[in-house]
């Protein structure tokens, strides 16, 4: 009987570690991310890596704003503080692999009736408790806990670093729209005064008899279409205003503006392999982080269901004065270690890896999607520079040979050869062409601020590195 309570005992860990190597139905799914060998529009940015990337335009009111925003920002002082929160996670699970020691006191003041005597009896006891306890990690649960909680903290890090980037680009970005916003302005300003011009000898050839109402009435149209673009160009640069204000930790007011906004030009673009951008963008950081985070936390769970193995160790004493617990050894001591095992709950337990492997399987799969996206938004910004640039060139020419049918019709229309309408028709024609140039102008730089942003920074032209050519 004995030797077969004996060999009972042998086997006994062997099935539970046999019972354990079940661990989930969920297949981990496997990687399938391919990187591609270049860009799709071969150019892109060569040069050392440029963290304050937004000094390239030169202007010191945007550097300002940029600077504020990413000391002042909610959303960045929040991603900070999501940080804190995360590096206190990884403390407490790191503090969970030491062992633990527990001290405590008792006091007890008793009466009690002698069974001799029917006299009361007063008796103090103090106790004095002190105790340890140690899990063994055999299989790596507590060190796969504690490698996931510094993944995720490191991913809260990679989380903050894109909200900086976030925001500095929405600052560039509002930024510079601000200036195209106080160009339109500007031009529609101008283009008021020339209209009232018009308007003028409008007036005064109706008057004359040498045009009709008619010519008189359109000329006085069009100088009012121009006039009620005014309040609404300025409504939407007060609420850039506002926006910009918001962004830096201010409250909404006015936003100083920093030089002449043709100064303000996109750097050049020189060759650039891929692989730099997986060590830049933060966002494809934080996702890397969190699918490492995920696979320690699902290596975790599978040890869950294997066996414990806890060492425990205590001591007491005790005494009539509480100053002598100090000076008297434990009178009473003991060693101990238990090994636990799953046996009813292996279901919840497999489940529980299920569930962490169903996890890990989505940060695969949202790792593979960010890293697919940051290229298409790479692409998308390279290819935007480059069409947007020649679209600005076509109109740029547009409008300066719109500015010539301008002048002639303008003649024409003052020396009684030609009706207002060839005039009207040219004033229209080139307002949009100067609006459109504008907007063209604001967009190229938008777009090299979506490349900064895809690219997790900028880069630096040295007298080293110039230029390429940007023929396809």
């Amino acid at each position: 009987m004995s030797a077969k309570i004996s060999r009972l005992a042998l086997t006994l860990p062997g099935l539970l570690l046999l019972s354990a190597c079940h661990s989930g139905r969920e297949p981990v799914a496997q990687a399938s991310l391919r990187i591609p060998a270049q860009w799709r529009e071969q150019v892109g940015p060569a040069a050392p890596v440029e963290a304050r990337w937004w000094r390239a335009f030169n202007d010191p009111v945007l550097s300002g704003l940029v600077e504020r925003a990413l000391r002042n920002n909610t959303d960045i002082l929040t991603a900070r503080a999501r940080v804190d929160e995360y590096r206190a996670r990884l403390r407490a699970a790191e503090g969970d692999r030491l062992p633990s020691l527990d001290a405590g006191v008792n006091g007890a003041r008793a009466r009690v009736l002698s069974s001799a005597t029917g006299l009361p009896i007063h008796s103090t006891v103090y106790q004095g408790i002190l105790q340890a306890g140690y899990d063994v990690d055999l299989w790596g649960r507590l060190a796969d806990t504690a490698a996931a909680a510094r993944a995720t903290y490191e991913a809260q890090q990679a989380a903050a670093a894109a909200a900086m980037l976030t925001v500095a680009s929405t600052v560039a970005s509002g930024y510079l729209t601000l200036h195209a916003l106080d160009q339109q302005l500007a031009l529609t300003r101008a283009t008021l005064d020339s209209r009232q011009n018009s308007l003028n000898l409008a007036r005064r050839q109706f008057e004359t008899g040498y045009s009709s109402r008619l010519e008189y009435v359109q000329a006085q149209a069009e100088y009012q279409a121009a006039s009620a673009q005014i309040p609404q160009l300025s409504h939407q640069i007060t609420e850039q205003e506002n926006a910009l204000s918001i962004l830096v930790g201010d409250n909404p007011g006015a936003i100083a503006r920093g030089g002449d906004a043709d100064r303000l030009r996109p750097l050049p673009l020189p060759t650039l392999l891929p692989s730099e951008l997986l060590r830049r963008r933060p966002d494809i950081i934080q996702a890397e982080r969190q699918l490492i985070a995920a696979d320690a936390t699902l290596k975790s769970a599978r040890a869950g269901l294997l066996p414990s193995l806890n060492l425990t160790a205590s001591g007491t004493l005790q005494d009539n004065a509480l100053e002598k617990l100090i000076d008297n050894p434990f009178r009473l001591w003991s060693i101990g270690g238990s090994v636990l095992a799953p046996l009813l709950n292996r279901e919840a337990l497999n489940a529980q890896v299920d569930l962490t492997t169903a996890t890990r399987n989505q940060a695969l799969y949202n790792y593979e999607y960010v890293v697919r996206s940051a290229f298409s938004e790479v692409n998308n910004s390279l290819d935007a520079i480059l069409r947007l640039q020649e679209q600005l060139t076509e109109t740029a020419r547009q409008e300066d040979v719109v500015r010539e049918a301008l002048r002639i019709a303008h003649n024409r229309f003052s020396n009684g050869y030609a009706s207002y309408l060839e005039e009207l028709d040219a004033q229209r024609t080139l307002f949009t062409a100067q609006v459109g140039v504008i907007q063209l102008r604001n967009n190229v730089l938008l777009a090299q601020i979506d490349l900064y942003r895809s690219l997790g920074g900028g880069w630096r032209v040295d007298g080293d590195n110039l230029p390429v050519s940007q023929d396809r």
